[in-house]
């Protein structure tokens, strides 16, 4: 019984929802993701949607808030109305440095009346015509995503997917229900038995088992917390590298180089044996944080907008034939060490290795500490 309640409320239900909490953010980073391939709303689209709506992305900041569940954004050439109610609001955390960042806040639309006009807003969605006029609105089929941010337009995809993480999943809103129902359960167990003799094993295994959670913060295991919180670090950094070298691919069809995006220009990327000088002084962005390798030959992936008439494939490409940034910010821009393909690989090995060693590493500080305390118990219940 000990051992069937403690493998459910401690581990089943806990990891259950540490499931649940990573596909949620999986839909959000893949929504996002899909939103990036569809058109900016500007003044011109705006004119020509028809009475269905369609779906786009629009930037703007906070103008107001009407009826207490109408947002109206303020964009460069259009004002427009966003629907808040069954719509998730999410406040993205200020970057701090190569630092893994909290992940994005979401806030209930009943809040977003507390933010100052001025903020910076995304919006992706469908936009359709609502009593005589368009406004962006939340369906079913397709949600609704708003995000508040504090960054340059053209930092906000890699802001969104590098923070797009939870840093614990284990704790979520079904843990702690769970680990109070468990708890409670063994102290009834052991608080039944504690008055008979031949049952005092149990008691020991049943008070040993209700500190199962903070195990791992009690001397002598506490040592190993720190490491097991750096492995864990490790992990969650090199998944976010493993996302933000999927965005530029999201544009390309497995071994395409070039593609035609809607606002009318070639995105792609060419590959070169050495940083142009743009790159070195800081103007060129490096997708992931780069390393240059002194004295051996390391080849780039440069991705943005191709010039006209220039091969993708060639290397060592003149300074007025690199890629340049898009009229789209959201439209990938910068630099890979290397292939793409062969990076991804490399982050999901390491990212798996390091969750595998972090979790084998708390595991054997909740035995050795579960252990060292069932001693400790078993002396104090035999005085």
């Amino acid at each position: 019984m000990i051992f069937l309640i403690v493998a459910v409320f401690y581990g089943v239900l806990p990891i259950t929802g540490s499931v649940y909490v990573r596909y949620r953010w999986r839909q959000f980073r893949k929504r996002f993701i899909d939103l990036g391939m569809s058109p900016m709303l500007d003044y011109r689209n705006y004119r020509q949607l028809s009475d269905e709506g369609g779906i786009f992305r629009f930037t703007g900041e906070i103008e107001s808030i009407t009826d207490g569940q109408t947002l109206w954004v303020r964009g460069d050439d259009l004002t427009i109305p966003v629907s808040l109610e069954s719509t998730k609001c999410f406040l993205l955390p200020k970057s701090d440095g190569d630092e893994m960042p909290e992940p994005p806040e979401q806030i209930r639309w009943n809040r977003v009346s507390t933010l100052t006009e001025g903020v910076k807003v995304f919006i992706g969605g469908i936009i359709k015509p609502e009593n005589n006029r368009l406004i962006f609105n939340s369906t079913k089929e397709n949600p609704l995503i708003v995000i508040f941010y504090n960054c340059h337009d053209s930092e906000l995809t890699n802001q969104i997917i590098f923070s797009a993480r939870i840093r614990n999943e284990y704790w979520n809103s079904f843990t702690p229900v769970a680990l109070g129902i468990g708890a409670l359960s063994l102290v009834y167990i052991a608080a039944s038995l504690l008055d008979r003799p031949a049952f005092r094993m149990n008691v020991i295994s049943a008070l040993v088992a209700v500190f199962i959670p903070i195990l791992p913060f009690i001397p002598p295991g506490l040592l190993f917390i720190n490491f097991y919180r750096r492995l864990r670090w490790y992990s969650r950094k090199y998944k976010a590298y493993w996302d933000i070298i999927r965005i530029p691919l999201q544009y390309l069809e497995p071994d395409q180089e070039s593609t035609l995006l809607s606002t009318g220009e070639k995105f792609g990327f060419i590959k070169i044996d050495s940083l142009p000088p743009a790159a070195l002084n800081g103007d060129i962005p490096f997708l992931i944080p780069q390393t240059i390798k002194e004295g051996k030959a390391q080849q780039w992936y440069f991705f943005g907008i191709l010039p006209p008439d220039k091969n993708p494939t060639v290397e060592n490409q003149a300074e007025d034939s690199l890629p340049v940034k898009s009229r789209d910010p959201f439209v990938c821009y910068g630099i890979l060490p290397a292939k793409p393909q062969s990076l991804i690989r490399c982050f999901i090995t390491k990212a798996y290795s390091f969750e595998a060693l972090a979790w084998s590493l708390l595991t054997l500080v909740i035995v050795f500490n579960g252990i060292f305390i069932g001693l400790i118990l078993s002396l104090l219940i035999n005085i």
